[in-house]
């Protein structure tokens, strides 16, 4: 689990279930893109959004306005998906680029710099270009160096 702001960590489906972590690092809220797991003091989100495919846009608009409310709400908020590298990615991404404002370019290269192995796949890219109505090549989110 990396935070990438203090209201927003980035992880997998084993640090939703690591509630030691979950609680060292304050996570008050998550939004789940693999599995639903549930504690009675975190809030949760479960969505299923399919690995490898093209975001759906009415989980994309409900996963960052999900993120966005817990924010507002001064809660720490972990995006997990299965391993950590492509969905969570793409979620926080978004968040990023609507709660700061930075081109969506700008926004994966903040989510890849604190969290390395962070990449979206390429048809999960070519949408959120779509969605946020910006062209930028795949080829240049992989040249990206955390």
């Amino acid at each position: 689990m990396d935070e990438i702001r203090p209201w927003l960590f980035i992880g997998n489906f084993k640090d939703t279930l690591n509630k030691p972590g979950l609680r060292r690092n304050s996570i008050q809220a998550m939004l789940q893109l693999a599995e639903k797991v549930e504690y009675a003091d975190i809030h949760s989100l479960y969505l299923p959004v399919e690995d490898f495919a093209p975001l759906r846009f009415d989980l994309l608009r409900q996963g960052v306005s999900y993120i966005r409310e817990q924010k507002k709400a001064n809660l720490r908020t972990l995006v997990a998906c299965g391993v950590g590298i492509n969905r969570s990615s793409a979620f926080c991404t978004a968040a990023l680029k609507e709660e700061e404002g930075l081109s969506l370019f700008d926004a994966f290269k903040e989510v890849k710099r604190k969290h390395p192995e962070a990449l979206p796949h390429e048809p999960v890219w070519n949408s959120l270009c779509t969605f946020y109505g910006e062209a930028t090549p795949y080829v240049e989110v992989l040249q990206i160096q955390p």
